[in-house]
């Protein structure tokens, strides 16, 4: 439970202003671009600090880890509450970005380091289930609970939710010797880019999250204008059709068991194309449909590549997962900026087919995956 807690707070700093940026664009007289930093910087934040947090939980004990950077990350929350320039509402959030891997990737590796096998299944469960609910709650806090044009409580709320979670998890975690010794088995992070099978896979999680973090981060600027002129209570519901995401990682993992990874991303890259051809209508009940496309596909891509990139190895998981993680987000903040262009240029058809270009990625890695 703390596990789930400190993870679900993390991710809910994440996404916080997501549905807002509209709000945020007319309060601080900016443009789409600009306000959509408010995302990715986090994002960009996550991807610089993520090798070097993974690295240091190999040398230092969690109990530090967790609650430095979990006390950060709520300062720099209450910071963003109480800013009145956009410029530093966008730096404090970069820095959440960057100290929010003391909170989910040391974790993970303090978890895989220390507890039994049994236990880190049901464990590790709990931890992606907490990663979609954080991503969740994070988009229901900043838009729904609270009224959009009071969003700063919104970062205040979540702040105390993570200093909450942190100490609880500080408190509780268990409190082991760190193994000093290098394992001999290790391998390298250039090796492991050295390797297409490997790398064609990074791209693919780039790629997907790319894709899927564009269209969830400017949502509500398209449906806040016609045909739907929704408000952004409404647009944050339709957020819900994330939850989806608990229940098909483990779906797609048992297709990748039984018909291949190769098929899970060739069915995910289908179904995530469809789910483009239904948000392009001007029609809520085709909007929603496709959200929930969006998500089956998206997840099942994800959950896909993740398996197919362990399965190719018998050592270094622990730095070929810290590199998907590094695309994974760096794909996410090369799309979001990207279609902030593209949306203030073009509007929200330039973004859908730029995502339709950008999905060939995994569609490709999976039909290489099969004849392999």
């Amino acid at each position: 439970m703390a596990v789930f807690a400190l993870v679900s707070a993390a991710f809910a700093n994440i996404y916080i202003t997501q549905p807002v940026l509209p709000v945020l664009q007319q309060e601080f007289k900016s443009d789409i671009v600009r306000v959509s930093f408010s995302i990715s910087a986090v994002i960009l934040g996550i991807a610089l600090s993520n090798l070097p947090f993974g690295m240091l939980a190999d040398k230092l004990p969690i109990q530090p880890i967790v609650l430095s950077g979990g006390v950060l990350v709520a300062l720099c929350g209450l910071f963003c509450a109480l800013t009145g320039e956009l410029w530093l509402l966008v730096g404090a959030r970069f820095l959440q970005g960057v100290f929010i891997p003391s909170m989910t990737t040391c974790l993970a590796a303090f978890l895989a380091k220390t507890l039994p096998f049994e236990r880190l299944n049901v464990v590790m469960g709990a931890y992606v289930s907490a990663t979609v609910l954080g991503g969740l709650s994070g988009r229901l806090i900043g838009g729904w609970i609270h009224p959009p044009l009071h969003w700063r409580y919104a970062f205040v709320t979540t702040a105390f939710l993570t200093i909450v979670a942190t100490i609880w998890a500080w408190r509780v975690l268990p409190r082991v010797q760190v193994e000093k010794k290098p394992a001999p088995t290790s391998i390298g992070y250039w090796t492991l880019l050295s390797r297409w099978d490997l790398l064609r896979i990074y791209f693919c999680a780039a790629g997907s999250f790319a894709v899927f973090s564009s269209l969830f981060n400017y949502l509500p600027f398209r449906l806040s204008v016609a045909p739907f002129n929704f408000s952004t209570e409404t647009v944050t519901s339709l957020y819900l059709t994330y939850i989806i995401g608990i229940f098909i990682g483990p779906i797609a993992g048992k297709i990748s068991n039984r018909f291949g990874s190769a098929a899970a991303l060739i069915g995910g890259g289908a179904v995530l194309f469809f789910s483009l051809g239904l948000i392009m209508l001007p029609s809520i009940m085709a909007v929603i449909g496709g959200l929930i496309f969006l998500c089956a596909g998206y997840f099942s891509i994800h959950a896909a590549a993740v398996g197919a990139l362990n399965r190719k190895l018998s050592v270094g998981q622990g730095r070929a997962n810290a590199l998907y993680v590094l695309f994974y987000y760096v794909g996410g903040w090369i799309g979001i900026t990207l279609s902030g262009v593209l949306y203030s240029k073009k509007g929200w058809s330039a973004v859908v087919c730029f995502c339709a270009i950008i999905l060939l990625i995994p569609i490709g890695v999976g039909f290489k995956e099969r004849k392999n």
